[in-house]
């Protein structure tokens, strides 16, 4: 079962952040473990690991960089330390721009993400499991890789 099917939720990169706060405790007060004292081993077991997927789905589908990243490989689209090949003018953009490092990087940053999310947007908030093409999912992937390797120029001049 995935996050989605666990929540009720439809496939999407957008999550209704309300209902998934109203499915989350719906859910809790279904599979906490403190409500299984009185089962059995079996049953305590069972509900330890349904709360601990609870958990773990919350924080995925709460994080909106996440709930691409497992939309993506939920499609077979990304895979765990996958060596995607990014464009090289990007490429070009990001060595300029790590060479003129300064204090005035992380707003050119987030001026970039801005820009690389208007890209995606439409495909974002439009996506639907089963009839959304193909090619709107492989943007999707280009994008979250580029964010991520904004990211780790961010991190990289805060550390």
């Amino acid at each position: 079962m995935n996050y989605f099917e666990l929540f009720g939720l439809p496939v999407g990169f957008v999550v209704d952040k309300s209902e998934l706060a109203r499915k989350y405790f719906e859910l809790q007060k279904k599979y906490h473990p403190d409500f299984y004292t009185q089962e059995t081993e079996h049953a305590q077991s069972q509900a330890l690991e349904l709360s601990s997927e609870v958990n773990k789905a919350l924080k995925v589908l709460r994080n909106p960089d996440e709930t691409i990243k497992y939309l993506l490989q939920l499609k077979g689209f990304l895979e765990e330390d996958e060596k995607y090949q990014l464009p090289p003018d990007f490429l070009m953009e990001m060595m300029e721009l790590n060479e003129g490092l300064d204090g005035d990087t992380a707003t050119q940053i987030a001026g970039l993400e801005k820009e690389l999310y208007a890209g995606v947007e439409p495909i974002l908030n439009s996506y639907r499991e089963n009839s959304s093409p193909d090619a709107g999912l492989l943007k999707v992937k280009e994008y979250y890789y580029k964010k991520k390797y904004l990211q780790r120029i961010l991190d990289r001049i805060a550390g």
